[in-house]
């Protein structure tokens, strides 16, 4: 586990997943991917499958160096303070781009961050999984509250 600072001076952990099964098998430097997750989950999330089904345990297992993002906070906070400060943190330990995933909130903090162009610099690729945007085609009544009730934060 790892310690990140934001700049509000909140202190998040994020977890790394340094190599595979195989081991720190290989040569040169595994490309990081930072991977996260949606509303009403942590990272946990890209772990609890099978390890052939767990994407973090997929990407681990092809060459990737996994990161493993932290939240708690309104997606606008997650957005402005921790995405910024956990790509900082993941570039200033590899020294490379970042590759990055995210599931649905993950989606939009990730747009969100991504808008104000200051993690564009450091990010290599971007895959968005079940992205969200608007919340006017939700017919859940329990994901429009939780949806609703995160956007008021």
């Amino acid at each position: 586990m790892f310690q990140v600072t934001t700049e509000d001076g909140y202190i998040l952990s994020i977890q790394n997943i340094p190599f595979g099964k195989s081991g720190n098998a290989g040569t040169g430097q595994r490309p990081p991917v930072l991977l996260h997750h949606g509303v009403l989950t942590d990272a946990v999330t890209w772990v609890l499958s099978p390890p052939e089904q767990s994407l973090a345990l997929v990407l681990a297992d092809n060459g990737f160096d996994v990161w493993l993002a932290f939240w708690d906070w309104s997606w606008d906070e997650l957005a402005a303070y921790d995405l910024p400060a956990t790509f900082q943190y993941i570039y200033q330990q590899t020294s490379q781009k970042l590759h990055y995933v995210g599931h649905s909130m993950g989606t939009l903090i990730a747009f969100a961050g991504f808008s104000k162009g200051q993690l564009v610099d450091k990010l290599r690729s971007a895959a968005m999984l079940c992205p969200i945007a608007y919340i006017a085609h939700m017919t859940s009544p329990i994901a429009t509250n939780v949806a609703q009730t995160l956007l008021n934060q």
